[in-house]
């Protein structure tokens, strides 16, 4: 008897075509975005600590967006729901890390541009 809850064959190429497009789509995007930064640099260094929340802002961004393609990728690879369910409480569990380590960063960053002893 076939698994009521497996992906057919065609549905499972498609949907790792369109993974990869939106990932190729997200790298063109973040060219632009780094680019546009880059344009704007002279104008970020007139405010202190700009230019480096700016660059931690759009590498965070950048960082978890991948981590979105990588959970997509992994999803379209899963072979039943027991292993969905792994991959998204491994993916829950990685991005609250991050998060908080993003946020203590920017913290840390936003207390040295401002003066603020801890």
């Amino acid at each position: 008897m076939a698994n009521p809850y497996e992906i057919p064959p065609e549905m499972r190429d498609f949907a790792e075509r369109s993974v990869a497009q939106a990932r190729k789509a997200f790298e063109g995007f973040m060219g632009a975005v780094q680019k546009t930064t880059g344009t704007m640099e002279g104008a970020l260094t007139a405010a202190p600590g700009a230019k480096d929340m700016s660059a931690k802002a759009v590498a965070f961004a950048e960082k978890n967006v991948n981590s979105a393609f990588d959970l997509a990728d992994r999803l379209v690879h899963a072979k039943d729901v027991q292993e969905v369910l792994a991959i998204q409480a491994d993916y829950l569990k990685s991005q609250l890390e991050a998060i908080e380590s993003q946020m203590k960063e920017l913290g840390e960053t936003v207390q040295k541009v401002s003066g603020v002893k801890k």
